[in-house]
């Protein structure tokens, strides 16, 4: 086994060195929860050297710094030891310690401090700088540009290209929209943004001491149709959450609905929400009426002709990561498909990615609606995508293993899934495998109903419709 030490950041070419002694190994990774890169190995059987690429290509998408997180180095019959002080720079935080490797954004450490953080909130949160002819976006907390925003981002670029669009992200990772600017959460630059722009556009809840000026204006796009009670209709009575929904609420301007229903339920959750509510269909789901199927599977490398299944749960309140009712391997193997896994936004970076032959996990896949266009099927629980899947018109299959608990102790649902639903309903993964041979067409009928309460304004144009409504309102 031979020995070598991690050395620094090469200042050329941005890489990680390590550098040992002895046989040069065949292989050397860098791999972390949701990203891992191979060196670059050069030198002969006396001395050699690892460089390893601190950015990755996910989905033929562009090259950018590795997500944060910690990183494992594993070289084949060689131990690693050593350490590097911290080094930042303009893409990325880095530190290591072993084989240990940190990574995180490119933020100064000293300004992450409570008290840090606190004074930087003081110092933006009441801005007296103009106004700019700009609109923040963020998606899901900045960790992925995806969602409603995403898809009005693509609409106000094509018809106010003069607009400055910034994309707020948790790291430089999150790759945000050609022409879009990113500004890592809480940095000085972030704040300058959030507390300038004329408009923003959310799809969940404002934090960090949001104070909205006068003539800015906030759209709340929210991110999907309710099936589990939300905020003021969760269970029991919390005198502190009905204090925040109420203090959130009334930052909002402006609500997106996808329908009549979601319209009501969320005007009701959200403290009687009194302000308008738009019901123009999910910007979000246009491209599963516009968007090319084939694009998509290929940049997943997935070959034409394979059965492709989307298992996407929805998150629990009383877990960090994603549940594992389903073995992807096997069910990849047994229904001869591949199986794209979906965590929720909420697991995306407590949990792990998953592997295994046919399976691909898209957990950070920005746009949930592009893997939607290449399922053939989807596998889900309780998550709103159901609401949003539908709009296809292909199968729907509802793996429910915790049922009781989610709906009488968990959350609670708004009507009775089980009653509803347009596919199977299943408890089991053997059970899900069975019902993925029958005939969905015995469904049709609770599938069409369904549609026409959910699906009736998902008609590729929602985009168009509501940003032509905030020109009209002069919001943008």
């Amino acid at each position: 086994m031979s020995e070598a030490t991690v050395t620094q950041i090469d200042h050329a070419s941005g890489d990680l060195v390590v550098v040992g002694e002895g046989p040069r190994p065949a292989s050397a990774e860098l791999i972390g929860p949701r990203a891992s890169v191979s060196a670059r190995l050069t030198g002969d059987d006396a001395t050699w050297r690892a460089e390893f690429p601190l950015v990755s290509s996910r989905w033929g998408g562009k090259q950018l710094p590795l997500p944060s997180g910690e990183y494992r180095i594993e070289i084949a019959g060689a131990t690693v030891g050593g350490t590097m002080p911290m080094t930042i720079d303009d893409r990325l935080r880095i530190a290591a310690v072993g084989a240990m490797v940190t990574i995180g954004p490119p933020m100064d450490p000293s300004i992450e401090s409570a008290e840090a953080r606190a004074a930087l909130e003081r110092r933006h949160s009441t801005p007296t700088t103009p106004l700019q002819d700009a609109v923040f976006f963020e998606s899901f907390y900045g960790r992925v540009a995806g969602d409603n925003p995403l898809a009005l981002d693509r609409e106000i670029a094509r018809v106010r290209p003069d607009i400055t669009r910034y994309w707020s992200v948790v790291d430089l990772s999150v790759e945000v929209p050609d022409g879009a600017i990113p500004v890592v959460e809480r940095s000085a630059d972030w704040w300058r943004a959030r507390g300038e722009a004329r408009l923003l556009i959310v799809n969940d809840w404002l934090r960090h001491r949001f104070v909205k000026r006068e003539s800015q204006k906030v759209l709340q796009t929210w991110h999907g149709t309710p099936l589990k009670r939300l905020a003021l209709h969760r269970r029991g009575f919390q005198p502190r959450r009905w204090g925040a929904v109420l203090k959130e609420s009334r930052r909002w301007d402006v609500m997106l609905a996808q329908n009549p229903y979601a319209a009501r339920i969320l005007s009701k959750a959200y403290a009687f929400f009194t302000r308008p509510v738009w019901v123009e269909g999910y910007p979000r789901n246009d491209v599963l009426t516009t968007g090319s199927s084939a694009e998509v599977r290929r940049s997943l490398g997935i070959a034409d002709g394979e059965r492709v299944l989307l298992y996407a749960p929805t998150w629990r309140d009383d877990r960090d990561e994603m549940v594992d009712f389903v073995d992807p391997s096997e069910l990849a193997e047994r229904t001869s498909s591949v199986v794209l896994v979906r965590g929720h936004s909420r697991t995306l970076i407590p949990g792990q990615s998953v592997t295994g032959p046919r399976v691909i996990d898209v957990t950070g896949f920005a746009d949930a609606s592009r893997l939607m266009l290449a399922a053939d099927a989807l596998i889900t629980d309780y998550s709103s995508v159901m609401f949003d899947f539908s709009g296809t018109g292909k199968p729907m299959y509802f793996l429910v293993p915790d049922i009781d608990h989610y709906r009488g102790t968990l959350r609670g649902f708004y009507f009775d899934l089980e009653k509803r639903v347009p596919g199977p309903v299943v408890r089991t993964q053997d059970e899900l495998i069975e019902a993925l041979e029958m005939d969905p067409s015995a469904y049709a009928d609770a599938y069409a109903e369904w549609r026409s309460v959910f699906n009736a304004r998902d008609d590729g144009h929602a985009a168009e419709r509501v940003v032509a409504r905030l020109i009209d309102q002069r919001m943008i």
